[in-house]
């Protein structure tokens, strides 16, 4: 009686397989699979702010100044991060940290920013000859290099076009920071908001 039992039972549960996999029924535990999108933010950069001291313009930030941290979202190329911050570390960036993005940047490496952060973002940006600057709702002066699918490495340094006294220039399309809508922030995994 004990065998037929079994036997009973893995019959209606084979059965019941079967209905599953014929989609005959639906799966009583099915979820969808989800796997996150390449995605790439598209996003006018903000212009840079002005400063009654420096009618002409703002100056550069001292490398040493900005505070940067890096995320890999290139897929599965886990050594850009270590790379960039190489390259970035010796020309005297604040790198503080690297680590994994939550998603994929389908387009070129994004920095994203706060509205207190334009002139570090801007000063940052100098050093790529493809890269989107994307503000988010972030406070402080921290920058975030996202290293994108379509990243290219920093330019030479002596093709870098900055000079500590000469005042920076405004990207192109670019839109005054308090007109722009920032973007939500995004962090690595297991990383909160760093406000410094």
């Amino acid at each position: 009686m004990v065998f037929g039992l079994i036997i009973a039972f893995l019959v209606i549960l084979g059965l019941g397989a079967l209905a599953v996999y014929t989609e005959t029924i639906d799966a009583p535990f099915a979820e969808p699979i989800y796997t996150p999108s390449a995605q790439s933010t598209s996003i006018a950069p903000a212009c840079l702010p002005t400063d009654e001291d420096s009618p002409e313009g703002v100056l550069p930030t001292a490398y040493d100044k900005v505070r940067v941290r890096i995320f890999n979202a290139a897929d599965d190329r886990f050594a850009l991060a270590g790379a960039a911050d190489d390259v970035l570390s010796d020309r005297g960036f604040d790198v503080r940290d690297t680590g994994d993005f939550p998603r994929l940047i389908d387009g070129p490496s994004e920095i994203r920013y706060g509205a207190e952060g334009i002139v570090q973002a801007y000063t940052l940006a100098a050093q790529f000859e493809d890269v989107e600057l994307v503000m988010d709702d972030r406070g402080g002066k921290f920058v975030d290099l996202l290293i994108g699918v379509g990243w290219t490495e920093p330019v030479p340094p002596e093709e870098v076009t900055l000079s500590a006294d000469e005042p920076l220039t405004n990207l192109p399309g670019c839109v005054p920071a308090e007109e722009l809508e920032p973007v939500e922030r995004e962090y690595g995994r297991g990383r909160g908001p760093d406000e410094a």
